[in-house]
């Protein structure tokens, strides 16, 4: 009896959950860190701290958000680009890191060899936005202003390329008006600055945008996107608002180190597929305005390589100076 109770136990042991399986699906290392190449309190920091939760519970790990802002994302990027491709590193940013390629005549890694993108997070219009004294009550009447007082008004941006930057570049081509960059580093400083009237607009992404809106601290004239924003259904787009045609959306992506394909990296797609394809996840994105990305693995880096691309045109047509 002794020993074929033994032989069960053996045969058990193979095809048991736990044991030598669950240790070969086990995360390769049990600390996390999330770069965000950004100040806290941006969208970019918020959809961070979200990922870190769910991809902590969804592998069983420790993650922590660490912020370091600067460059236009580049400082974070650098950072991660030269870490071990282990999963301890992740990268969390906006479409910055598909521009940046276009903005600096020589950047400390290559975007499209360096990383390896894991998912893309989340999409989200941009909003035009302005004091909650602006004199212009619609977009129209901003148009109007801007056009009796060329160079006289400015707008704000999380930094130099990034997609709330480039919504103001297309702005001011599809209505040939002349407005001032002002650029910022990071979502959050400029928000505090428009909050405080020290600029009178600027375009940034929902989750940024919306609890100010709701406080009554700015007012938002419009969104970017072709159809309303679900979270501010009675505001029109641009392109209702007169600006016909005018469409531009921001994405926020996860990228570790160029991982080829390891254990880690297969891993951090498999648990971001399920995370982004869950109720739950649909549903608390959109109290910040965003919906959960479609794109993982493969699929993420055709995209990467083609937004690459497109960003490197509307660089060349805006007129944006290399630094």
């Amino acid at each position: 009896m002794r020993i074929l109770l033994a032989a069960l136990c053996a045969m058990l042991a193979l095809v048991s959950p736990s044991g030598n399986a669950s240790a070969a699906d086990k995360f390769p290392v049990e600390n996390v860190r999330i770069i965000v190449p950004f100040p806290a309190g941006g969208t970019t920091d918020i959809l961070a701290r979200f990922v870190a939760q769910y991809l902590g519970d969804k592998l069983g790990v420790s993650v922590i958000v660490e912020n370091r802002p600067g460059a236009s994302g580049t400082i974070g990027s650098e950072m991660v680009a030269k870490s071990p491709a282990d999963g301890s590193v992740l990268l969390l940013t906006a479409t910055h890191h598909v521009i940046n390629p276009s903005l600096f005549r020589k950047l400390p890694y290559d975007t499209q060899k360096d990383f390896s993108p894991i998912a893309v997070v989340a999409s989200a219009p941009n909003a035009l936005v302005v004091t909650k004294n602006f004199p212009a009550k619609s977009v129209a009447e901003l148009i109007a202003m801007a056009k009796k007082e060329p160079g006289k008004l400015s707008f704000g941006s999380a930094g130099i390329g990034g997609a709330n930057h480039l919504s103001g570049e297309m702005f001011k081509q599809m209505t040939g008006i002349d407005i001032v960059h002002i650029p910022y580093k990071g979502a959050a400083p400029a928000m505090n600055d428009l909050i405080g009237g020290h600029i009178p607009m600027m375009f940034d992404t929902l989750p940024t945008v919306l609890p100010a809106a709701a406080a009554g601290n700015i007012r938002v004239l419009a969104v970017t996107s072709k159809q309303r924003a679900a979270s501010l259904p009675d505001v029109p787009t641009l392109d209702e608002a007169g600006v016909k045609g005018f469409e531009a959306t921001a994405w926020f992506g996860l990228y570790m180190p160029a991982a080829n394909g390891n254990a880690a990296y297969t891993q951090l797609v498999a648990a971001m597929k399920d995370i982004l394809s869950s109720p739950v996840t649909r549903e608390k994105f959109a109290t910040q305005g965003v919906d959960p990305g479609k794109l993982t693995g493969a699929d993420f880096a055709k995209f990467v390589d083609t937004e690459i691309a497109k960003w490197a045109a509307v660089v060349k047509a805006a007129n944006v100076p290399q630094e």
